[in-house]
């Protein structure tokens, strides 16, 4: 399978096909089947932080008990799984010393 270059920003929850589009963190480098994943979780965790944007509205719905923002952080720790599967020797040890690789 034919793999191609991708410019990955957790910051902008987006991937980018040229290096000089917008900021990136993390270059990787994936088959084109595979590619449509990053989109689908960055979607995901946009509609999960909408959701949560309009529960912090209810004063009576704890933030640490919200079962979104749970399922965000679970994305997001999909997102660096996926980097670290394709990525750099330099990029993985920095994602494994995240907290949210551990």
């Amino acid at each position: 399978m034919e793999k191609m270059k991708l410019y990955v920003s957790v910051v902008n929850q987006q991937v980018y096909p040229h290096p000089h589009d917008s900021p990136w963190e993390y270059e990787v480098e994936i088959t084109r089947e595979a590619a449509p994943v990053f989109k689908r979780i960055f979607n995901q965790m946009d509609r999960l932080e909408f959701r949560n944007f309009l529960r912090a509205h209810l004063p009576y719905v704890p933030y640490h008990s919200d079962k979104d923002n749970y399922d965000v952080d679970r994305r997001t720790m999909m997102i660096y799984a996926l980097i670290h599967e394709f990525t750099d020797e330099e990029s993985k040890r920095f994602i494994e010393q995240l907290p949210y690789f551990r």
